[in-house]
Parts: C-alpha cells; structure tokens; sequence
C-alpha cells in the first residue's frame, strides 16, 4: 500500500523552478531518503509534503487522502527539524506533551504517549530536566519524542543529525534505525550525508536540478548508478572516470584511452554501444584489487603511487597509469610507500560505462 504519493508536483519562486513536474511513491512502512547536493530540491520537497509551502502545481497524497491543499496539523505526519526547537523554560516531558495539551488531548492519553515515546528514545531519566541541561544527542532524541507522541503513520526528518558530532551522529545514526524497525512506520528523511543515505534507507531518491535522477535500494544505486551524476555523487573517495572511445575487435568491444586498452567482455551493456563513441570508463576504488591478488583479475595493469593515505581501517593510494589519475581503496595491512610501481586489476563486469550526455551505456 502506498504511505506517501507525489504526482506531478512542481514549484516555483519567481522565476526560479525549484520542483520539476516530479514523482516520488512511498510504500507503507518504507525509509526512504532524499538525498542530493545543496540546492537540489529535497528540503523544499520535504517542506512540501509536511505542508509548510504551497505547492505551484500537482498533487501530494498521504494514506490515500488529497492533503495538496490541508494544513501540517491535518495531514498526519510527524516531522522533526535540523534545529531542536525546543521550548527552553519547559522540561523534557512538558516539551513533549506541548502539542497534545494545545489539542485538548485527555491527561491519561497524554501520559501514555509521553512515556512510550520516552521508553522507545530511553530518555526517561531526562523528562524533569530542561532543554539545557541536555546534551546536543539528548535534545535530538527529545525532538524525535515530540513527533512520535503524535501517534501518526508518517515522519518526516529534516537533516536531524546536522548539529551533531562525528560519533554522536553514528550512534544516533543507529538508533535511527532501530526506531524505524521496531514501530514500521513510513520515514522520509533528507541529508546530504551518503553514509546516512546507505546506512538507513529502504530506497534512496537521489536529487539533482529538482528532480529525482534515480530512486532505487542502496546496494543497486552503488554498484549500477543510471547515470555520471549519480556514480559521481555516491561513494568515498569518488569513483574514477577515465575518458575515452569504445571500439569493436574481433567481436569484442574495447575501450580506449591515450596509452589504455580495456577489453570489456565482462561488462553488462545497457544501451547497445556505438563503434567510436566517446564515452566514461568508471571504477571504484575499492574495485581495484592490489598486489599479487591482481593476478586473478581479468584486467591487469601497472600504476605509480603518488601519495598515499592511511585512514585506520583502510588506505587511499592516489596513483597515476598512462597519464591517468586513478584512486584505490585498500586494506590497511598492504604496505604501500610513494613512489612505488604496483600491479593493479579489476573486472570490468563492476564497472560503468557512460555516455556523453552522461547516461549509462
């Protein structure tokens, strides 16, 4: 059943199209996220769907209904913002229940939803304290608690993890989703994070120009991006792009580039290939295998490392092959120096091949 249905929306200020005639479908129960560079359109999108703008055409539906033109406080969603916006003279347990009392709810209602959300978010301890004698990971949690005591099927989080540290970010990161898996509810979440991206969602819609350029599960929109936009956005360090022109030998299909020839008899054509066209080999780091393991590949190769990056659990050799700059994820065990010659290879069956006018071949 479909929780969340965007048809057609666009909007404008002004001149400027911010939303493009878009599309976007929300199963029930789903964590999905709108993910995207600044300015793509995925917070105004969010804004839309909560109510909060006014859209300049199209349609929003939630569990069925035509809320296009309702109010935030009658579509039934839940939604927590970057900032806390918390009331600072009132304690946790009065910040929670705020919304309720001004609903007129009944006392004993009241209380069972303040202390279910403060179960779930294990901040019991906290509800006589005051916003400021919380820390930065415990006013989130407290702002989380606000929109799930309103008992409604769809949340919708804007950049929740922004404000926060490094660590503080994983765990609450985590807990995130622990929340997602024990109510079912459906989640719609924006960040410019990848990594919150990857690790929370059910599906990503990847947003550029105010539209969605691919709305698949993370494992697909990493290893088969449908577009150069998409395989550039996702992934740390980026994937590697190597210019060049794709031949036909001997019933093969090669690719070509100043000092480089690629047989790519294991890559899987989406388009059929054109002989001579001008096209983007790309790799991700952590595709190229190093060392004596190379041999196995059907690809092989000899690079010189440039520099060299220990990053703990792994390291990043940025090195260069025929004039081309090429980076690699390996293991942290692999002692590599700058300066040194070293065998690379790779299957080209986990590569991309795109177009000039960016588009998976």
């Amino acid at each position: 059943m479909t929780s969340v249905a965007i048809a057609d929306l666009s909007l404008s200020f002004g001149p400027i199209e911010v939303l493009k005639s878009l599309n976007l479908e929300v199963e029930e129960g789903e964590f999905v996220v709108l993910l995207g560079p600044s300015g793509c359109g995925k917070s105004t999108l969010l804004n839309c769907i909560a109510g909060l703008l006014d859209v300049t055409a199209g349609q929003i539906f939630i569990d069925g209904e035509n809320v296009t033109w309702e109010e935030p406080k009658d579509r039934g969603i839940g939604m927590v913002f970057q900032s806390y916006a918390l009331y600072p003279q009132m304690s946790v347990e009065k910040n929670l229940s705020f919304g309720l009392r001004v609903a007129g709810l009944p006392k004993n209602e009241i209380k069972k939803r303040v202390d279910r959300a403060a179960e779930i978010l294990q901040i019991e301890p906290l509800l006589k304290r005051k916003p400021g004698a919380l820390s930065g990971g415990q006013r989130q949690r407290v702002a989380i608690g606000r929109a799930l005591v309103r008992d409604v099927n769809v949340f919708l989080f804007d950049e929740p993890l922004s404000n926060l540290d490094a660590k503080l970010r994983t765990d609450l990161r985590v807990e995130l989703k622990r929340l997602h898996q024990r109510l079912g509810n459906t989640m719609i979440y924006v960040t410019h994070d990848q990594i919150e991206a990857l690790t929370l969602a059910d599906r990503i819609a990847i947003m550029k120009d105010g539209l969605i350029q691919q709305l698949d599960s993370p494992t697909e929109i990493y290893n088969n991006p449908y577009n150069r936009f998409v395989a550039g956005f996702i992934g740390s360090p980026g994937m590697n792009f190597l210019h060049g022109t794709l031949t036909s030998e001997a019933g093969q299909w090669v690719f070509n580039s100043s000092g480089l020839r690629v047989p790519l008899s294991d890559y899987g054509f989406t388009n059929t290939p054109q002989e001579g066209q001008a096209v983007e080999l790309g790799l991700r780091p952590e595709h190229i295998i190093v060392g004596d393991a190379s041999a196995a590949q059907p690809v092989i190769m000899e690079v010189d490392t440039e520099l060299v990056e220990p990053m703990g659990a792994d390291t990043v050799l940025w090195t260069n092959v025929a004039g081309h700059a090429l980076t690699i994820r390996t293991d942290s065990e692999s002692i590599v120096k700058t300066g040194d010659k070293l065998n690379i290879g790779f299957n080209t069956s986990r590569a991309s091949l795109f177009s000039e006018n960016g588009e998976r071949v």
